[in-house]
């Protein structure tokens, strides 16, 4: 019976370890968060970006979801700059995997005599809001994650979304005064 107790929260804990999206956020303090209420992109920090034009476009079309929802308009003459900037590394892990039989100082030996080593890219995105009036960053939230290889489209799409909100799910910051 205590088992079917602890259930939910063994659930939850699964679920919430599925996210592979890291974030930090950062933010001005003196900036007044209420003021923004449109944004648009600011096309020098986006062309700097050193990913495919084809992930530039997945990307600000993640932002441009996100931030709608969040009740901002797109403006000819916004409030806030959004700006992009990624940076990518390699990751490796290295798994030992050295096993056997036996008591003592290891008498019946075997098994993988070895190491595994297994690498993948993984990627930051940082998304920059710039006050549009001063030109200040108010706000910086960063993404970590393996990057999705491959040819599936679809796939590439969702990784991106993931990344974006989970990023964007930051913002505006919770002020309390």
């Amino acid at each position: 019976m205590k088992a079917v107790k602890f259930l939910p929260l063994l659930m939850l804990f699964v679920f919430a370890s599925c996210s592979s999206v890291r974030v930090a956020t950062d933010y001005d303090r003196k900036a007044n968060f209420n003021t923004y209420t449109s944004y648009a992109f600011y096309k020098p920090g986006v062309d700097k970006a050193e990913i495919s034009d084809l992930d530039k476009k997945r990307i600000l079309r993640a932002i441009d979801s996100e931030l709608s929802a969040k009740g901002m308009l797109k403006s000819e003459n916004p409030t806030l700059l959004v700006s992009i900037f990624t940076k990518e590394r390699e990751r490796v892990d290295v798994y030992n995997n050295n096993f056997g039989w036996g008591w003592g100082w290891n008498p019946w030996w075997y098994g993988n005599f070895g190491n595994t080593v297994s690498r993948s890219t993984e990627g930051s995105l940082y998304i920059d809001l710039i006050d549009a009036q001063t030109n200040e960053l108010v706000w910086q939230g960063i993404g970590s994650a393996r990057l999705v290889t491959g040819s599936d489209i679809d796939e590439r799409d969702e990784r991106i979304r993931e990344i974006v909100n989970e990023i964007l799910a930051e913002y505006p910051p919770n002020l309390i005064k």
